[in-house]
């Protein structure tokens, strides 16, 4: 028989593989939502732990037993409103027009950027037919995690709702905090963004399942195999060695099972491996999240969620 050739592996969906520019994503798309308040929030990633509940799951075969469940657990501190931005349609997509800043803001912003001094546009003066988009430009407050770093990340948050909704809502809390609860709820399906964990350089087996070559093969076994005449002139969907890991990954339709206001549920005497103990309110999302310990998860609502998935919450009765 003729051998069994595979000659490539590993998805171009995902490429160029290459090192992501910031430890913490960017989203690129926002939901369409007619509630009024931000379609995101972003919290830290404490690590993963186990959860005793009732199976609540019409089709399982434990449906009303005590099951156990991975789970993940996000630290989610107050995020901080710096400013808002305006946006407006142009042939290219939207582009800022305008930002209006708060009139006091945090000494560790300037860790992050210059402090803005005045503002020239007042608050008042925002009129709908000025934008088209609204967001909110705000930062994150590491100082009340036990982490050990002060220096804020800053991102943008999109608001749902009409226009005269946005900027209401954004006349109240600009400079102000932003809480877990104002803008998840128990249940919710989210889309979570982040960075996984780096690996450095690593070989075609390992970055892309290179499978291993008997060992009578001719100068090297782990790699992709013979590329007949093309000598060194390898084409870029060959696999081949380089970085792997700390790639900006988005996974969808996470299940959102718990939104906690006291750790002392949660944490344990030893504290969370690499992390210690959580002190702000948390969520516990099904299953397991990217990256690793200590680095910022954006999660937004589902872009498209699975119509499958239970609408009532099961009730956790222990995290181990």
């Amino acid at each position: 028989m003729p051998t069994k050739r595979s000659p490539h592996r590993g998805s171009l969906q995902f490429w160029p593989r290459r090192r992501a520019k910031k430890t913490y994503a960017r989203v690129r798309h926002w939901p369409h939502s007619d509630d009024n308040k931000p379609l995101g929030f972003a919290g830290y990633k404490v690590g993963m732990a186990h959860a005793v509940m009732t199976d609540n799951r019409p089709n399982s075969l434990t449906k009303g037993e005590d099951i156990v469940w991975p789970i993940t657990i996000i630290e989610c501190p107050p995020l901080k409103v710096a400013s808002l931005i305006l946006y407006k349609k142009f042939t290219n997509g939207l582009r800022a027009v305008s930002q209006i800043n708060a009139d006091k803001l945090d000494k560790d912003l300037g860790k992050k950027i210059p402090l803005p001094k005045t503002n020239k546009k007042k608050l008042t003066d925002i009129k709908p037919e000025d934008f088209d988009d609204l967001r909110l430009l705000v930062f994150t407050q590491p100082k009340l995690t036990g982490i050990g770093k002060k220096k804020p990340e800053l991102f943008e948050l999109a608001l749902g709702g009409k226009k005269d909704d946005k900027i209401k809502f954004a006349q109240e809390r600009l400079g102000k905090e932003l809480y877990l609860k104002d803008v998840l709820t128990e249940g919710n399906i989210l889309d979570t963004r982040g960075v996984t964990k780096g690996k450095g350089v690593q070989g075609p087996v390992k970055r892309f399942g290179v499978a291993i070559r008997t060992h009578k093969s001719e100068k090297t076994v782990r790699g992709p195999g013979s590329l007949g005449g093309w000598g060194n002139n390898r084409s870029w969907t060959v696999a081949h060695a380089g970085q792997t890991g700390y790639h900006q990954r988005t996974e969808h339709n996470k299940w959102l099972l718990q939104i906690g206001d006291d750790p002392s549920n949660i944490n344990n005497k030893a504290g969370f491996k690499r992390y210690g103990n959580v002190k702000n309110p948390y969520l516990i999302i099904k299953g397991s999240v990217l990256g690793p310990a200590k680095r910022l998860i954006m999660f937004t609502k589902a872009q498209r969620p699975d119509p499958k998935m239970p609408k009532e919450v099961p009730v956790i009765s222990k995290v181990y």
